[in-house]
This record gives structure tokens, C-alpha cells and sequence, in this order.
């Protein structure tokens, strides 16, 4: 090793290893677990929960790249990251971060939604959409695999191993926290926070070492249909949404109705891409009265924000928020919380 990895303390050289290449490590992140628990002791850092989505980002051979959480290359659609990233003086790193942008001081997923889906340069270059990337974790350095370091450690090796400038910053954290901290950031209108053991090592799935703390209820779910418009409106009425149970056979639960938080030109996208989805057949599980309902292949994954679940398993008061070509549908799952 050289380098920043020559100042590890004591006992933590023993952990690192020569890494696998930089997007084999990417492909598989740490999640967060979604959780209750608002008393924290010594030893956990928090985070703000970043509107936006998750970007792995990796340098090596002289070739920068972005992957999705599912593992899509998205090189085309952030290029001022792929410069800034490649404008580093390390040659060789794996990130984690998020890609947000900003509405009014706000992290706004909405407004993101303008960027997420443009590929061609032109189309990039005309968009008035600013991002930003923040960056919370590091897997390697310098050839380096460091997921075994704990949180702390790869956090002060990543504070020194680039330089943070737009559009690309550090995703800074707090050392203690609990309610009254989670109060504050939902008073800024932030989503809420995670809070992170502070020396968990980097593991490539879901972990309670990593805990989702919300202001508000809001997932991903799978589109499984939708309605006709009716009076004025445009494209369609309501999508029919639902998430895979954890059954063997993981069948796809309906969860209900969602009719708010589009605009016109969003109905008409998305009933182009329900129209190229359409099937003769429900997708869910059991029967649903829904008789002029439109079924469709469950591949469109939408974010959802709504108030809470009904006892019956139905969600209250949902509100789209934009779809989520960075999520798997056979992934999407309720989301219950842990104490």
C-alpha cells in the first residue's frame, strides 16, 4: 500500500485487500433498512436522506463510469460528473453517493426527473436541470478494497482523497442524534435521515448497520395497471400500484389506487409507456374490482409518497412522484420498520 492507506492506525492494515475492479464492487451496494427506533447511543453517525437517486461511482484504467443501483450505466445522462470525477487527481476509486437536484434549496425528486431519463448530448446540454453528487462512501482506493475498514475510516479516507467542488460534494454527518435531530431536518423539509453504526464495514447487502429514519411514509412500487381519464384530464386516470410479498411464490400484493401529483405532460408519458405494457390479464395476486381497468406487464417502478397504510393493506392519501428506472421491480417489497 502508499499513500493515504500507509496512515491506517494499528490492526487496520490486516483488513484492506487488492480489490476486485472498481464496477464488480459497485454492483452490489449497502441498503439501508427502514426503521422506528429514534434513540440512538455512542457510536453512530447520521446522515442526511438525500431526495434523489443512488449512483456508484468508478474510476480506473483511465475511464470513469456511473452505475444505478440496479446496475445501469448512466455516463450519458450526468456528464458533468463523469468530468468532474475524471478532473481528480486519484486515478483509481469506487464511490457510493447520491445524484440530487435542487429546487429552492431543496432536494427535489421531481425536478430530478427532468435529467433521469435524457441520454442524447444535445438533449443534456439543453436541460436547465442542475445536479449534484454527493458522495457518503468509499470502497476503493488506489487498487485498493477497502468495504472491511469501519465507517469512520473510510469516511477520512475518502474527506482526503478527493477534492469536493461542484458538482461534486461531500455528503457530511453528525456524530450524535435522536429525536430532536430528526425533528430539525424534517422542520427543513429534508426526507429524514440514516443513521449509520460508525464502525459497520461495507457490506453488499441490506443491513441494520444502516438505518432509514423518515419524515414521511414513501416507496417504490410496481405499476400493475391503470385507469381511464375522466371529465378534462388527459392519458389516464389512476395507476394501480402494488410490491412483492415475501412469499416463494413472490406474488405482486395490490396496494391501491394512485390518482394525485401528476401534471399533463406526465399522464401522456406515462400512458405511452403503460400503452407498450399492456396484457390481456392482471399481474396481482387474487381479484381486484377493477373491471375497465388497463393491466399491464409489471416493469415501471414509480415512486410513491403517501400518509400511511390502511389496516386492509391499502395506502392513504397517495401522491406520485416520479418513476424509477434505477429500481428492479422484483425488488420492490413493503417496507416495514424495524424497532
Amino acid at each position: 500500500m502508499s499513500g493515504l492507506l500507509d496512515g491506517l492506525p494499528p490492526g487496520l492494515e490486516s483488513r484492506t485487500r487488492p480489490a476486485a475492479p472498481g464496477v464488480e464492487l459497485a454492483a452490489s451496494p449497502m441498503l439501508a433498512t427502514l426503521t422506528d427506533r429514534r434513540e440512538f447511543p455512542e457510536g453512530w453517525v447520521f446522515e442526511r436522506k438525500l431526495d434523489g437517486i443512488r449512483v456508484l461511482a468508478v474510476r480506473e484504467n483511465g475511464e470513469v463510469t456511473l452505475r444505478s443501483r440496479s446496475g445501469r450505466r448512466l455516463d450519458a445522462t450526468y456528464p458533468e460528473i463523469i468530468e468532474a470525477l475524471a478532473a481528480q487527481d486519484r486515478a483509481d476509486f469506487t464511490l457510493d453517493g447520491e445524484i440530487v437536484a435542487y429546487r429552492h434549496g431543496r432536494t427535489d425528486f421531481g425536478l430530478l426527473q427532468q435529467r433521469m431519463g435524457l441520454t442524447r448530448r444535445a438533449d443534456v446540454a439543453a436541460s436547465k436541470v442542475a445536479v449534484t453528487y454527493y458522495v457518503f462512501d468509499l470502497l476503493r482506493l488506489d487498487g485498493v478494497d477497502v468495504r472491511r475498514l469501519p465507517l469512520r475510516h473510510r469516511k477520512s479516507l475518502l474527506r482526503r482523497a478527493l477534492t469536493f467542488r461542484a458538482p461534486v460534494r461531500l455528503s457530511t454527518h453528525r456524530n450524535a442524534g435522536g429525536p430532536d435531530l430528526l425533528a430539525d431536518a424534517c422542520r427543513r423539509g429534508w426526507e429524514g435521515l440514516i443513521a449509520k453504526r460508525a464502525e459497520s464495514t461495507y457490506q453488499p447487502r441490506r443491513s441494520d448497520d444502516w438505518l432509514k429514519l423518515k419524515c414521511s411514509q414513501g416507496q417504490e412500487f410496481v405499476v400493475g395497471g391503470f385507469t381511464e381519464p375522466a371529465g378534462s384530464r388527459t392519458g389516464l386516470g389512476a395507476l394501480l400500484v402494488g410490491y412483492y410479498d415475501d412469499t416463494a411464490a413472490g406474488e405482486l400484493r395490490y396496494a391501491g389506487k394512485v390518482g394525485t401529483g401528476f401534471d399533463r405532460r406526465t399522464l401522456l408519458d406515462l400512458r405511452q409507456r403503460l400503452d407498450a405494457l399492456e396484457v390481456d390479464r392482471s399481474p396481482f395476486a387474487g381479484r381486484l374490482a377493477q373491471r375497465t381497468a388497463h393491466w399491464v406487464r409489471p416493469a415501471l417502478v414509480v415512486q410513491i409518497d403517501f400518509a400511511e397504510w390502511t389496516r386492509d393493506g391499502m395506502l392513504r392519501h397517495p401522491r406520485y412522484q416520479g418513476v424509477r428506472d434505477d429500481k428492479q421491480p422484483a425488488d420492490v417489497v413493503r417496507e416495514q420498520p424495524e424497532s
